[in-house]
């Protein structure tokens, strides 16, 4: 077979070297944890559609499971007795207790009876009754005690709840069973046992207090008797029952006494100056006492004697009858003056006398009964202490008494400000398990959990993706990427042939035609962007590695070397994987001569490189036998050949095996004017594409970029554009067809 003649003047090897190193670039060193930017919301949109399926898969499943567990558990049934706490009824019916109003407690007293019910006090006779302590089997509390010290231990009811509505004075007392009358029944003896138990807490306090007052009843009745006894004998001594009642009869008789004995002296003082003053004998003193009225009438008989004297003696003479008739008569007025003076005299003496004695007797009755009342009233001291001190002792006593009969009474008297105010009944449906409300939680928490895992999934995905990520961890660039041919992955490596060159699909179907005019359409675009793009110098050689097998190079490759020799350009391809040869295999072309047989028996080139019938300017160099020494010998054998082919040739792909492990790509990305990496999107690694990028930066080799094969929208948000492609060549074809 001949080769095509060289288009261009033999260069200078030594000159292309010198220009070769003098254009790669300096050696760096990839970083994979740079800066990462804000992550927007449209990814997180995408990685729940994309995960779409997953998700709803995984919702499903847990869903499905919770109604089998679900249906699969023992029902539990719950029954609430209702008790009401009436705080402004009184604790008792007689006392201070009759009398106690509620106060502003309520939260408090509540919370105390909460825990009240949920004491031991009141559930262990429950616990009793209903057996709800039984030990059970492997229980780590019964495997260490024996049976008594077990029995011992507080009741607690794992089962049995006790709550309070908001704003209210009930006390809500629930217990669940999986036998419904059992929860009932459980529900009412608690609730019966706390009253029980208030009420025998009450009735021992007062019980109690009943039985320290009639220990001290005793020694207050002795004190009484001793108090009462002292102050009958006091009495005795006074030889009065009551002194204070004898001091105030002393008291009054007193003050009577003492005005008597005032008026007794005056009456004496006006009497002995009457009497002195009629002791003189004068008339005038005489007419002036108390008993002058008889002298005056006396004395005025006198006057009218002497008169009538008179007028008879100028009248008669003083021998005439008359005139003696008249001097008899005034000697006998004078004569009844002189005895009524001697007479007032005596009388007035007499009252003085009397009046004086009167005097005399009422000073020492009042002194006497003065002296009787210092003496009484000096003593009524201590009487009344003796009084108050026996008055005290008996009522107090007596309060004592009356506290004991109120206790008694309270303590047997059963309170009804804490009633059931509805019993518990057995209930109709289980509350557990709750079909609904377990749905419910398993769709919240199972879609919660698979979402997480999408994201954690997404954030922990160490393979590459997108074109951003790439240039923001591996920072190089994508020079293209490559749709998923899904029939090619479902068929195998085998079915993998060439696409037909300006025709339908194999199959013949549209929607494989329009796959196909996808990725033609791709590998255009890449062959543009590697070939059109301003380099450093033109790429007349270019490799095509990958960083793991099965990344597609080497039918990115082929293709690349198609839509290159579709423009009537000639293009060489070189198959440089010696070890697992394919590309004779894409072409339907033996592989009996090739590379290695170049490179071991420096064979002529031209004489192994074959052509495609189909594609007139694209030419084949195939691999050859496989042999281990022409790895060895492919460094200047490689430059060599490529040097001579490269004045016959536009361009020159070399399909060489992965970077990592093997020595000759090595030696094929220094020869080649540029390498490009093969990465198969979403399951390529970072940390490979990275390694691989160290080292042909260590190399100087020319990195034109990456390329991203088997792209589809599951993979990133980036490539939803690849959805319209179909649709866009659908109608292309049918606009075609018409």
């Amino acid at each position: 077979m001949a080769a095509n003649p060289p288009l261009s003047p033999t260069p200078n090897p030594e000159l292309q070297a010198l220009v070769r190193d003098y254009f790669r670039p300096s050696p760096t060193t990839i970083d994979l944890d740079p800066a990462e930017p804000a992550v927007p919301l449209s990814h997180y949109l995408w990685i729940l559609r994309r995960h779409r399926w997953k998700i709803a898969a995984f919702v499903a499943f847990c869903l499905a499971a919770t109604a089998i567990i679900s249906s699969r558990l023992t029902p539990i049934y719950e029954s609430t007795a209702t008790i009401d706490v009436d705080r402004r009824l009184p604790t008792g019916i007689l006392g201070q207790e009759a009398l106690q109003s509620s106060t502003d407690d309520a939260d408090q007293f509540l919370a105390t009876q909460v825990k009240l019910i949920q004491s031991d006090s009141v559930l262990r006779p429950v616990a009793r009754r209903y057996k709800l302590r039984e030990p059970k089997k492997g229980a780590e509390e019964t495997s260490t005690l024996p049976a008594a010290e077990f029995e011992e231990t507080p009741v607690l009811l794992e089962r049995l709840k006790v709550t309070r509505p908001p704003n209210t004075y009930l006390l809500l007392i629930s217990y669940r069973s999986p036998d419904r009358k059992l929860a009932a029944d459980v529900a009412n003896a608690t609730a019966q046992s706390y009253l029980e138990h208030t009420y025998n807490i009450r009735y021992r306090a007062s019980a109690g207090l009943s039985a320290f007052m009639e220990k001290q009843i005793e020694e207050l009745r002795a004190k009484m008797e001793r108090s009462s006894g002292a102050l009958a004998t006091f009495e005795r001594e006074l030889n009065v029952i009551n002194p204070e009642e004898r001091t105030n009869i002393l008291s009054a008789r007193l003050l009577q006494l003492n005005t008597e004995f005032t008026n007794a002296q005056s009456d004496r003082v006006t009497k002995e100056a009457a009497f002195n003053a009629v002791a003189s004998g004068s008339l005038d003193a005489a007419l002036a006492s108390s008993q002058g009225e008889p002298l005056r009438k006396l004395a005025e008989a006198l006057n009218q004697s002497n008169q009538q004297m008179v007028d008879i003696g100028s009248h008669y003479g003083a021998n005439h009858p008359e005139f003696r008739r008249a001097e008899a008569r005034l000697t006998e007025a004078q004569r009844q003056i002189d005895r009524t003076r001697e007479s007032i005299r005596a009388r007035v003496e007499i009252e003085y006398r009397s009046a004086l004695d009167r005097e005399s007797k009422l000073n020492d009755a009042l002194k006497e009964t003065k002296s009787e009342w210092d003496r009484l009233n000096a003593r009524s001291f201590e009487y009344r202490a003796l009084k108050r001190e026996a008055e005290g002792d008996k009522k107090l006593y007596e309060e004592l008494v009356r506290k004991i009969k109120e206790a008694g009474i309270n303590a047997s008297f059963q309170n009804s400000s804490i009633r059931v105010a509805d019993p518990a009944r057995p209930a109709l449906l289980p509350v557990f398990p709750n079909l609904k409300l377990n749905l419910l939680l398993a769709l919240l928490f199972s879609s919660l959990i698979a979402v997480a895992a999408a994201f954690v999934s997404d954030v922990l995905d160490d393979t590459i993706r997108d074109p951003e990520q790439v240039s923001r961890s591996l920072r190089t660039h994508v020079v293209g990427t490559l749709p998923q041919v899904k029939a090619w992955r479902s068929a195998g490596a085998s079915t993998q042939s060439l696409l037909p060159v300006g025709g339908p699909a194999a199959n013949g179907s549209a929607n494989a035609a329009a796959i196909h005019t996808t990725y033609e359409e791709a590998i255009r675009t890449l062959r543009n962007s590697i070939l059109l793009t301003n380099f450093d110098r033109d790429v007349r050689t270019l490799l095509v590695t990958s960083a793991s097998p099965s990344e597609g190079k080497s039918t990115l490759a082929i293709h690349l070397a198609i839509a290159h020799a579709q423009q009537h350009s000639r293009t060489l391809i070189i198959d440089g994987d010696l070890r697992r040869p394919s590309i004779h295999k894409r072409f339907g072309l033996p592989n009996t001569l090739g590379l290695s047989n170049i490179l071991v028996n420096d064979f002529p080139w031209r004489e192994a490189v074959l052509t495609v019938e189909s594609v007139p300017a694209l030419s084949v160099l195939p691999a050859g036998s496989v042999s281990r020494r022409a790895a060895d010998l492919m460094g200047r054998g490689l430059e060599r050949l490529l040097d001579e082919a490269g004045r016959e040739y536009d361009l020159i792909i070399l399909d060489a095996p992965p970077l990592l492990g093997f020595p000759e790509p090595l030696i094929m990305a220094q020869a080649a004017d540029g390498v490009v990496i093969v990465a198969r999107a979403g399951q390529t690694s970072r940390k490979g594409v990275a390694s691989v990028l160290n080292t042909l930066t260590r190399l100087r080799a020319n990195v034109l970029g990456l390329v991203l094969n088997e792209v589809h929208r599951e993979i990133s948000d980036t490539y939803y554009y690849y959805g319209y492609y179909g649709k866009y060549y659908k109608h292309y074809n049918r606009d075609a067809k018409s």
